[in-house]
């Protein structure tokens, strides 16, 4: 059993992540970059990232010799090669300790005075854990799990940490206190390179994803919409996903760039379009507007954090490929709204530092720590409407 630091100086903060951090995401470059904030205030922090996360994949593993084998194999060699660090992609911290075990079991884990949940899935082992918890909020998970699952991990003895005021209500809906700490970016990785009135008016980016939340569908429908309108229009895709089939020869794509290609795709588009159904705070649009982009985007939760209608961002509905081709075109048709939005949105996104936000999370972390908070472990939590 993992147990309770109580020298308060050179604390432990420890984040639980869902799985390797090889593959580049919005939720894992956030706990990164809590980690490197608190490391650089002197925090001993830990990132543990699991093979297996749940119950039922532990249970297969245990109940066949050949699974079992086939993943003690993998995860020796996971930590000889270091396969499972995002080195690829983001640089963490020399300092911070990076672990790869098999599970997220109690037995182990080395002691914490906290233990940070990243999803919906380590909040529920998190829970068992003695000590100080929190549950780091960036979506609402139903996406990646049964609802009714999902839902209970807000009910649980957590600190909750939400990362928008969209997330906030939820949790007040569920009679659950959270505290509102929104996103940081990163303002050395991404910038105005080439000025918005300096650009190809016609060239448009847009982030790809497989999942059906993220409205890739609605935004290259939009996209085609448009370019029925305005020939001269040209886009450039990304994603970590290799490319859709069928991409007709204006669509450019780049498969899983690095930061400085991203940087390069971010400086070259006059529009940005982010057309999610839902989203806690997502990273792209606002990096965009940090590279002097102007957003079209859809009017959902996660957007509204930094995207004002008609004051930094053109909003139309979550599944609406048609107000979204819309308002592209309007944008097309008018370089003026275009340049006045892009420099607004690039002023206004100026606030959302990195500093701000691990200064309030370390608040957060502190509070917690200070109150004693969840010093007792949960062993068996329950998910809402099921009866032990």
């Amino acid at each position: 059993m993992p147990g309770v630091r109580t020298d308060r100086k050179g604390r432990t903060v420890t984040f639980l992540s869902p799985g390797s951090g090889t593959v580049p995401t919005g939720g894992s470059k956030v706990m990164y970059e809590y980690a490197n904030g608190l490391a650089d205030r002197g925090w001993h922090v830990r990132i543990v990232h699991p093979r297996l996360l749940s119950h039922e994949e532990i249970e297969a593993t245990r109940a066949s010799f050949s699974i079992n084998v086939r993943r003690t194999l993998g995860l020796l060699r996971a930590k000889i090669t270091g396969n499972y660090k995002p080195s690829r992609w983001f640089q963490v911290r020399p300092n911070i300790e990076l672990l790869c075990t098999r599970t997220l079991e109690a037995n182990r884990l080395p002691a914490s005075d906290a233990w940070v949940a990243t999803y919906w899935y380590t909040a529920k082992w998190a829970a068992t854990y003695p000590g100080t918890r929190l549950y780091l909020i960036q979506h609402l998970e139903t996406w990646c799990g049964p609802e009714a699952e999902v839902m209970a991990t807000w009910k649980m003895p957590l600190r909750k940490v939400v990362i928008s005021r969209w997330l906030e209500r939820i949790a007040q809906g569920l009679g659950e206190s959270s505290d509102y700490v929104p996103n940081g970016l990163n303002f050395q990785s991404f910038g105005i390179d080439v000025v918005p009135e300096k650009r190809d008016p016609h060239a448009l980016a847009m982030l790809y994803h497989h999942s059906d939340w993220k409205g890739s569908a609605d935004g290259l429908a939009a996209l085609r919409k448009a370019k029925q309108v305005v020939p001269e229009l040209k886009a450039i895709l990304f994603g970590v996903p290799s490319p859709p089939s069928g991409l007709p020869d204006w669509i450019e794509y780049h498969h899983n760039p690095p930061q400085s290609t991203l940087r390069e795709i971010y400086n070259r588009a006059a529009i940005f379009v982010s057309p999610s159904w839902a989203e806690g705070w997502p990273l792209p649009p606002a990096e965009a507007l940090q590279c002097g982009a102007a957003l079209v985007a859809t009017d959902i939760g996660g957007h509204r954090e930094y995207a004002l209608p008609e004051e930094t961002a053109l909003l139309s509905p979550p599944k609406n490929p048609d107000a979204l081709a819309a308002n592209i075109l309007r944008l097309l048709g008018n370089p003026e709204l275009r340049i006045r939005l892009a420099r607004d949105g690039n002023r206004h996104i100026q606030q959302f530092t990195w500093e701000r936000a691990v200064s309030s999370f370390e608040s957060v972390l502190e509070d917690a720590l200070n109150r004693g908070s969840a010093v007792e472990s949960t062993p068996e939590i329950m998910p809402v409407g099921v009866k032990a």
